[in-house]
This record gives structure tokens, C-alpha cells and sequence, in this order.
């Protein structure tokens, strides 16, 4: 049974004033009820006799009686299940509340115990020192203070994405309470154990509390995520949950991308008896490369997310061949076999110059993870200093032995063994009898794992020098232990060596398995890009780029948050300067988790000094206040009450049997239509001007828009975006008018807050978030330009990481809001067999300035008999198109015809492609379907014929 309690019984004696209520309302009779005047009414009941209640209804009586009950035990505060007093002694209050990552899921709950007990401390006219385990020591006063400003705190309070830091809060608290008699202590923690939950229990026995109150909540399900790795067999995730947890269990564990899209999913199982688990994800390696965090479904906490960074992103690979004729006889190519392993997994750029000491500072100025040289002998000083630079910076520099290697052998530093002059080859000097085999690779190696075929077989080789470190820096051997794969550090990078050919000449080792093996877990061993950006400084600081909340999701960083250091051979750990989340920029960044592997969940250990109580739960002691139900009761009596005289004194009765026709409503109607006469007639007035108001009317810019074809654009507004859309457009239309039959006019200039937009077939708006949002007459304008048959180009300013964490840019996010008010149909991508591809060029994408953008359209109806055709479209223009790969920019041209802006790519063709995409837009918007008409013409033709 739930108890029960008032805060102010007294106001209860007004129960001994319902009797008394009880005789008044008996005294009080409804007013009598008013009848029509109808002859017939009067004759049918003539025969009765006139009769004026003299005592209200039962009923009626009985409404207003618990009216009158309802406010006064509403007035006397009652509450259900009392909380009972906690606090003993007279001293001062001291709390200490864990707001780490683990208090994410229960917080509301430990505000509301600490409520209580601050409160409580007030009523009892006590003090209250309130500290924070997880917040700075220069953002957490822990000065004594009255309840009001105790509880201030406490609601300003959020739990942190950090580990508790109670020791230094218990010095705080201890700090302040020093000098303070019989102080009683509250530990509001979250039931995990740490490092210093011991000093803490140390550094607030010394306060001598009469009482200590500890409120630990059950650690059961808590789980952490301390480890993932994208090998090149599986996606593995490994996990911890708390000590003592002995039964089988299994989660749900979710690879999202940047953009919050599920990737995979996989089962994350955990062992009886074992605190460790493990999930392996049956995700392609192509799809792997997307993953930006891994998160356990049903969200609770920041430990349940793992960020990923660089280090799991599709790997730049460099090559550089030493062959001229790679082309000519592809098999033979030292690349070929090394593109043919590596393409799935990696982004491959080729040396754009015959000269290395261009071509390789190039290579590495694009940041590669790995270089790979094919059989290069003598590296000219420029090459060779970018990629000493290159290695000591993080990179891997992944060499293949070859005649110009082998007689160029010596004292070369970027080798990672000194090497023999000439090769070992069958038949030759230092020769063997047959190939040789080679021998399992040893499970110390980076190779380890990785099972080479017997029939693998070498017949030439580049020999080592023998030295005290070679077997350390031997990954594989032959079978008489002549290495064949070595590798050494060099700074932060590493240099690898295959003593053997990349080709099938010197061996059949890359025609196997083991070699594409091989490869692909050196690529896996490497960053994403080689090196920060000053590869010389040997420590890193990265700016903050997304960050995590308690709850586990991803935000930006706040404003407190710094810049993370790293410091080669050493760990970086979270704390409230650096919360986990993301480091640098969009360009690269490093993820900063939780927890690492050997991470443990262990329950608290109960304080052990005097005055200590067992353990609470949060929510154990619920109360209920049911003075706003009361007052909801009293409200709904009264309504009751009202209706019910309405009712008995023939006022519903008379609504329903009114004439339409009578004074009493023409007048209401009257009154009702003079108040709403003037707010119409505004909103008309604003909504839709008279047809025959032409104030606004610029006839000159009529003319000058109708006498030829412009492309128009929107007016942001912002001087530099202005610009940059009536260049794009100038330089289009000018391509336009060299390429085709068209000769557009220059581009015009189109406010929709009030130009005419139907004079213009394509309007080209670039969504710039800075601008002023426009009004709803202007969306208006434009939704209805687009139903009349015009095609609004939205281009959307956008950033490379869109949605990370559930956020979106600030373009994307003014898009929607204009969109949103937008009568717009489903969209898709431009599909394969959609005219615009065959508009007038033929084209498979539609790149701008950028090229990480599809192009999307009205949403094509797909045919009902499912033929294949040639092209599709329905049979009007698409109304809407979306991009953000920034098609002005790329269009645009000055006043002298030079390219204003670069593209992302240093090919010229990116340009050209992107003009390309405007005149197959813009012949679109100006022919709609009739080219996919004419390239059904064979097939029509051939349907005549028959």
C-alpha cells in the first residue's frame, strides 16, 4: 500500500465546510427553464400545472460537493509515498556525483536522489557542498552554499563523455568542508570501480562524516567497446562487460558510415565465464572502407561507440615502375601484378612523369599511406629526400628487387637491410640446384598468418648482407633461410623489401594467393595518409573535428574542448580537455576512444570508513505529488458542472431548435463577419495582388528576357556568391553557344522575392546557408514556377563529412527548410537510362568544381511492360535538380576568358566534363524527352518494318 502525506494538513479542516456547501446549494435551484412561444406549445399544455423546482438535482449537488473536495485537498499538497528523511546529524552535506560516460543511462534518476537530498538539507537549514568526479576543478565550485544555489548547479549539471575523476573531486569536496563539524557525505557514483576510487574513500574519510550515504547502481548490461580492426580477412569488434557476469549473452552490434547508413551488422557474443567478446563482421572489404564508427544497437553510453578514422579508409598507394614500356606487354610490367592485387583495396596513383625527381616528390606532396617502387636502382636526391621525409613521417615505402636493384646494391638508407651486389639466381654463382621453396613464415612476423603455397618458388634473388639484426628484420625466408621479405623502421614509417621480382620473372610467387596476401596486409598495416601534414615534427596537434556526447552520438566539439597532442610511442587519454571523438579535419583526422583492449568493467567497492550505509539504488524511493492531478480533477468537475446547467436550463435545447433566419443570429453573423472582413481581406491582398496591378511591373526587363534565352540565377544576396553564379553561367552560355545551336543571351539576375520567373526556362540557385531565408511568399513563387513548367537547379554549399554522428551541413540544412515548403515529388539520381545522359552528350555523371556529388531528379515512373529501352523519361522536364558539386565555379570564366576558379582534380578533362553537364542540362530543360525519342528511332523503325 503507497502512503500518503500533506504539506499543509491544516488546510484539510475545510472538509467540515461541506455540509454547510451541501445546504447552500439545496437552497439554490436552477433558474427555470424558458420554452418557446408557440400557440400549440401553450395549448398542449395548458392542462398542466406551472411548476418551479425548489432544491437543486442529487446529482448536480453531488458535482459540486467533490468540486468543492478536490480544491481543498488539492490546497492541502498531498503526496504520495513521502520520501523518508535520509539525511542524520546537524552537519554540513557533502555530494559527491559520478556524471562520467556510465551515468548517461540513469541521470534523470541520480538529479532526482540528489534533489532530494539537497532538499532535504535545506529544510533542515543545512549547507550543501555539491562536487562534480567529472568536471574540472576550475568549473566546479565545491564551496558550501544554500540549497537554492546546490540545486541550481545541479540542474545546470549534464553527464560527461569522460571518465570520473574522483579523487580530485573528493579533494574538492574535502577542501571545503575542511574545518565543518559531523559533515554527512552522499557518493551519488555509477557503480563502476576505477583507479582512484580508493584515494577518494581516503581523502574524504578524513572529514570524520557521521553518515555516508552511497548510492551504487546495479552494473549489470553495462558494456564497453575497447578495440576494432579492420583486418584484411574480417571487420573484428571486441568488447568488455563487468566482472562477475558468468552467463552466455550476445548484442547487436551496427557499422554505420558518415552519413548514419548501415553498412553491416554482427552479433557480439560473450562467452560463459568470459568478460571478453568479440563480433566479426561479414562486411566486403570495398564496403569496410566506409565504416566511420561501430556502435552497439539500442544506444545507451559513450563507451558503446567506436570511432574509426583514417587508419580504416581505403589506403592511396603510390607505384613507381622503373620499366618504360609497362603497356607494351602488360604480364610482364613489374605493376601489373601489384595493381591487380591492390585495386580492390586501395586508391592506386600512377607517376605522371618519367622523371623521378618530379614525379616522386609529386606522388608523395598527394599524402600516399604507401609508395611502391618496382625494381629502382639509384633514386636522384630530390626522390630521395621526399621519401626519406615520407618514411620518417609514418609512411611505407614498399620496394621490389630487379636488375637495376640488384646492381645498383650498397649502401642505400632506404633499404632495411644491406644488400649483396648482383642477384642469386638458378644456374649462376651462389646458384641452387632447383627454385627453392619458400619456407612458413614465422608467427613473430607481420606476415604471420599467411600460408604461402608449396609450389610458391624463387629462382632469382637479391641476397642480404649478414648482421646481428637480420633475423629480427626478416618477415619471410626461403627454405635454406635466405630472407626474401625484410623490413626495418625508419622513424615513424617503415621500409619493406621483396627480395624478388614483382613479376613472374625471377619467381611464380606473384602469381599465388600468398602474394596478393602479402600486400594487402602491408596495406593494412599502413595509415591512411602517410604522415601528418609537417611530417618533420615528432608531435602531432590536431584540432577537434566531431566529438561525442554521454549518450554515445556524435556533435560538434564544445567550446571548451582543445587540441589533441600525440606523441609518437605515446597513448592519448580521454579526458575533459579531450572528450572522444575526432581530431584534425576533414581532410584527415585520428579517433580518440574510451577504452583500449586490456580495458575492465569491475562493480564499486562500498567505503569502508565510519558512518557508512549499504548501498541505495537510484529510483528506489518514488514520490508522487497529487496536487496537480486535483486541480485537474477540480477543472474537469467544473467543466461537468457548467455543462450540466446549460443543459438544464434549455440552452443546448435552444442552439438546436434556432431558426438560421432569426435577428439573433444574423446579427452574430454579422458581428463575426465585420471582426474577420479586414484580416481576409489583407491576407488576399498579400497572397495574390489584382490582375490588373502593374506598379510592380518592369516592361523593360520583360522585353530584354523574352527577346533571346537566358539562364538566370538567384540573388543571394552575398556579392562574391553573385559573382561566381553570373560567371558560371557567362562561361556556360558561352560554351553553349560554340557547341550548339543555341546562343543564349548573358545571365540575368532573378530575385524571387519579386521578379517574374517565368520568363527564364532554368534558374540556377545556389544555396548559400549565410543567406537570408526566404520568405514564404518567395517559395511560393517558385513552387508555383515550377508546376508552370521551370526547372529550379538547387546547388547545395557543402562540406566533405556531411551527417557525421546524425549531423548535417549547414547547406544541406537550409535545403531542407526551403524544400520543406516545396510541393516537390520523390527524387533519385540521375538512373543510367535517363535522358539527361544522352541530352546531347553522352555522360555517366555530372561533375562540377566537385565530384562527390550525384545529381538528383524528379524520380522517373518506370515502364509498365519492363522493356529495356535506350533512355527514359516521362514526358515532361524535371522541376527540381540537386547537386552540390559546385557547378558554377566550374563554369565560370572572367571577363577574358580565363577559368576563374580550380577544379578538385588537376585534369582539364574534370572541367570539360562539367561543361559538358550543363549543356546536357541545359538541352534537357529545353528539349525534355525528345532525345530519348530519337534514340528509340532504330527500334521504331524496326517495328514499321515489320
Amino acid at each position: 500500500m503507497g502512503a500518503l502525506s500533506f504539506g499543509a494538513p491544516l488546510v484539510l479542516f475545510g472538509l467540515l465546510a461541506l455540509p454547510a456547501i451541501w445546504w447552500l446549494l439545496r437552497l439554490t435551484p436552477p433558474r427555470p427553464q424558458a420554452e418557446v412561444f408557440p400557440p400549440l406549445r401553450i395549448l398542449q399544455r395548458v392542462a398542466r400545472q406551472e411548476e418551479t423546482p425548489s432544491r437543486s438535482p442529487w446529482w448536480l449537488t453531488l458535482l459540486r460537493l467533490l468540486l468543492a473536495a478536490a480544491i481543498i485537498l488539492a490546497l492541502a499538497a498531498p503526496i504520495l509515498n513521502p520520501r523518508a528523511d535520509v539525511l542524520a546529524g546537524s552537519g554540513p552535506l557533502g555530494i559527491l556525483v559520478d556524471n562520467g560516460w556510465a551515468s548517461a543511462p540513469d541521470w534523470e534518476a541520480r538529479q532526482a536522489s540528489a534533489e532530494a537530498l539537497i532538499r532535504e538539507a535545506g529544510e533542515q537549514g543545512r549547507p550543501v557542498a555539491l562536487a562534480f568526479a567529472a568536471e574540472n576543478a576550475a568549473d566546479d565550485d565545491a564551496t558550501p552554499a544554500e540549497a537554492s544555489t546546490a540545486l541550481e548547479r545541479l540542474a545546470a549539471a549534464s553527464p560527461r563523455p569522460v571518465p570520473n575523476e574522483r579523487q580530485a573531486a573528493a579533494e574538492r569536496l574535502r577542501t571545503a568542508l575542511a574545518g565543518l563539524d559531523a559533515p554527512t557525505l552522499a557518493l551519488l557514483t555509477d557503480g563502476l570501480e576505477d583507479g582512484e576510487t580508493q584515494a577518494a574513500y581516503e581523502a574524504l574519510a578524513g572529514l570524520s562524516p557521521t553518515q555516508t550515504i552511497l548510492y551504487a547502481p546495479s552494473i549489470a548490461g553495462r558494456l564497453a567497446l575497447t578495440d576494432a580492426a579492420n583486418a584484411t580477412d574480417a571487420l573484428t569488434v571486441s568488447a568488455v562487460r563487468p566482472a562477475g557476469e558468468t552467463a552466455a549473452a550476445s548484442r547487436t552490434v551496427r557499422a554505420l558510415d558518415d552519413q548514419d547508413r548501415e553498412i553491416g551488422r554482427a552479433t557480439l557474443a560473450f562467452a560463459a565465464g568470459e568478460t571478453q567478446g568479440e563480433a566479426r563482421f561479414a562486411v566486403p572489404v570495398e564496403l569496410r572502407n566506409d565504416v566511420a564508427r561501430i556502435e552497439l544497437e539500442g544506444l545507451q553510453t559513450a563507451a558503446e561507440v567506436r570511432l574509426v578514422d583514417d587508419s580504416f579508409q581505403r589506403r592511396r598507394v603510390a607505384l613507381v615502375s622503373g620499366e618504360a614500356s609497362d603497356l607494351a606487354q602488360p604480364l610482364l610490367s613489374p605493376l601489373y601484378y601489384i595493381t591487380r592485387a591492390l585495386e580492390p583495396f586501395a586508391d592506386l596513383v600512377r607517376a605522371d612523369s618519367a622523371d623521378l625527381s618530379v614525379a616522386i616528390p609529386r606522388l608523395v606532396e598527394q599524402r600516399p599511406s604507401i609508395v611502391v617502387l618496382a625494381d629502382i636502382g639509384v633514386l636522384p636526391e630530390p626522390a630521395r629526400e621526399s621519401l626519406e621525409t615520407f618514411v620518417e613521417g609514418g609512411g611505407i615505402l614498399l620496394r621490389f628487387a630487379g636488375p637495376r636493384l640488384a646492381a645498383n646494391a650498397g649502401d642505400d638508407p632506404l633499404v632495411p637491410v644491406r644488400l649483396r651486389g648482383g642477384e642469386r639466381q638458378l644456374g649462376g654463382a651462389l646458384s641452387w640446384s632447383e627454385p627453392q621453396a619458400i619456407a612458413p613464415i614465422p608467427p613473430e612476423s607481420a606476415l604471420a598468418g599467411i600460408t604461402v603455397p608449396p609450389d610458391a618458388t624463387v629462382s632469382r634473388q637479391v641476397l642480404a648482407e649478414p648482421s646481428a639484426a637480420l633475423a629480427e628484420r626478416t618477415w619471410a625466408s626461403l627454405a635454406d633461410g635466405t630472407p626474401i621479405v625484410t623490413a626495418a623502421q625508419r622513424g615513424a614509417g617503415t621500409v619493406i623489401l621483396f627480395h624478388t621480382t614483382a613479376e613472374a620473372t625471377w619467381s611464380n610467387l606473384p602469381i599465388s594467393g600468398a602474394f596478393v596476401d602479402m600486400l594487402r596486409r602491408i596495406v593494412t598495416l599502413s595509415r591512411a595518409s602517410g604522415g601528418p601534414a609537417d611530417a618533420g615534427e615528432a608531435v602531432v596537434t590536431l584540432p577537434p573535428y566531431r566529438t561525442l556526447d554521454a549518450r554515445g552520438f556524435v556533435t560538434l566539439p564544445p567550446g571548451d574542448v582543445r587540441p589533441l597532442v600525440l606523441t609518437p610511442g605515446e597513448s592519448t587519454a580521454v579526458t575533459r580537455e579531450n572528450p572522444p571523438g575526432l581530431y584534425g579535419t576533414d581532410a584527415g583526422y585520428a579517433a580518440l576512444n574510451l577504452f583500449e583492449r586490456d580495458a575492465v568493467l569491475a562493480p564499486l567497492t562500498p567505503p569502508d570508513f565510519a558512518g557508512a550505509t549499504a548501498a541505495r539504488g537510484y529510483g528506489d524511493e518514488t514520490s508522487t505529488d497529487l496536487t496537480p492531478w486535483l486541480f485537474a480533477g477540480a477543472l474537469a468537475l467544473f467543466a461537468l458542472d457548467a455543462l450540466a446547467l446549460l443543459w438544464m436550463n434549455g440552452g443546448f435545447f435552444r442552439r438546436l431548435t434556432r431558426r438560421p433566419g432569426s435577428a439573433r443570429t444574423a446579427a452574430a453573423s454579422l458581428v463575426l463577419a465585420l471582426l474577420l472582413l479586414p484580416a481576409a481581406s489583407a491576407l488576399a491582398q498579400d497572397a495574390a495582388p489584382p490582375a490588373d496591378d502593374l506598379s510592380g511591373f518592369d516592361a523593360e526587363r520583360a522585353i530584354a528576357a523574352t527577346e533571346t534565352t537566358h539562364l538566370a540565377y538567384v540573388a543571394t544576396g552575398d556579392a562574391a556568391t553573385d559573382d561566381i553564379s553570373r560567371q558560371g553561367l557567362s562561361g556556360l552560355s558561352q560554351f553553349i553557344a560554340a557547341k550548339t545551336a543555341l546562343e543564349p543571351g548573358d545571365p540575368m539576375e532573378v530575385d524571387i522575392e519579386s521578379d517574374e520567373l517565368a520568363f527564364f526556362p532554368i534558374v540556377y540557385w545556389p544555396v548559400d546557408p549565410a543567406a537570408p531565408m526566404p520568405s514564404e511568399a518567395a517559395i511560393s513563387r517558385v513552387d508555383a514556377y515550377m508546376k508552370s513548367g521551370g526547372t529550379v537547379l538547387f546547388d547545395v554549399a557543402d562540406d566533405a563529412m556531411n551527417a557525421l554522428g546524425g549531423t548535417v551541413s549547414a547547406g544541406q540544412r537550409r535545403l531542407r527548410d526551403i524544400l520543406a515548403d516545396l510541393d516537390i515529388p520523390p527524387l533519385e539520381p540521375v538512373p543510367a537510362d535517363h535522358v539527361l545522359t544522352k541530352a546531347f552528350y553522352i555522360m555517366q555523371d555530372f561533375p562540377g568544381r566537385h565530384t562527390g556529388s550525384e545529381l538528383w531528379v524528379e524520380a522517373s515512373t518506370p515502364s509498365l511492360d519492363g522493356e529495356v529501352r535506350p533512355a527514359s523519361a516521362g514526358d515532361g522536364v524535371s522541376s527540381i535538380m540537386i547537386t552540390s558539386n559546385d557547378f558554377a565555379s566550374a563554369w565560370a570564366v572572367d571577363d577574358s576568358g580565363m577559368f576563374t576558379y580550380p577544379t578538385d582534380s588537376a585534369d582539364p578533362a574534370q572541367r570539360e566534363f562539367a561543361y559538358r553537364a550543363g549543356v546536357n542540362i541545359v538541352m534537357y530543360v529545353l528539349t525534355g524527352n525528345y532525345k530519348a525519342d530519337q534514340v528509340h528511332v532504330p527500334a521504331l523503325l524496326e517495328r514499321l518494318g515489320q
